[in-house]
């Protein structure tokens, strides 16, 4: 929670500068965007291929769990289209790039200004922390409601980060393991299904 606050936070800030040109405009007319998104690009990388115990745990996992990263895809896909019809004046592939952020909302947004447009991007920075803070939240009600996978699914892509303590605390210590992969799966699917919709 306190790592999407300070991620609200700047970019407040971010719009604050903006409004008020404290930022020279030759700066926002290169490709900062571009080389930010490179450099978070690097540390998603690096962040995986950092623990040595990723492969690891990977092998350990049930082969009917590693289906459930698919069906968040599947699902997060067929309600975004669905709900895509309710607003005209957006595409289909333009809310389904939203909807494939799963809550990877630095990059997600980054990619979508890039093809879309500030304001798209926008919109996907918000959904996405949306998406990350429902988790947050609602994890006890969607573990006793719906069941110990639920705020995993829910979670997206922060399900090996952010979310996991408090999926750890209200699904059990033995989901560990499947909400990391899942967080994994998902957080690979991000910058190939969000490109995908942007192009289309």
């Amino acid at each position: 929670m306190k790592g999407s606050l300070i991620i609200v936070g700047f970019f407040a800030l971010g719009v604050i500068c903006g409004v008020f040109n404290w930022i020279p405009s030759d700066w926002l007319s290169g490709d900062l965007s571009f080389y930010a998104l490179c450099g978070l690009m690097f540390s998603v990388g690096l962040s995986i291929g950092h623990d040595p115990q990723t492969i690891q745990n990977f092998r350990s996992l049930n082969p009917r769990l590693m289906l459930l990263p698919i069906c968040t895809i599947l699902g997060t896909l067929s309600a975004v289209a669905l709900i895509s019809l309710v607003f005209p004046h957006r595409t289909t592939p333009e809310c389904m790039a939203v909807g494939s952020g799963f809550g990877y909302y630095s990059l997600s947004s980054i990619f979508i200004t890039e093809y879309k447009g500030a304001e798209l991007g926008t919109v996907a920075l918000l959904s996405n922390i949306a998406r990350e803070i429902m988790t947050l939240l609602g994890a006890p009600l969607m573990v006793r409601w719906f069941g110990n996978l639920a705020p995993i699914s829910s979670g997206g892509a922060t399900t090996m980060d952010t979310t996991l303590p408090i999926i750890t605390q209200c699904a059990g210590q033995r989901f560990v393991i499947v909400s990391i992969f899942h967080g994994f799966v998902v957080d690979f699917s991000v910058p190939f299904l969000v490109t995908f919709f942007c192009s289309i």
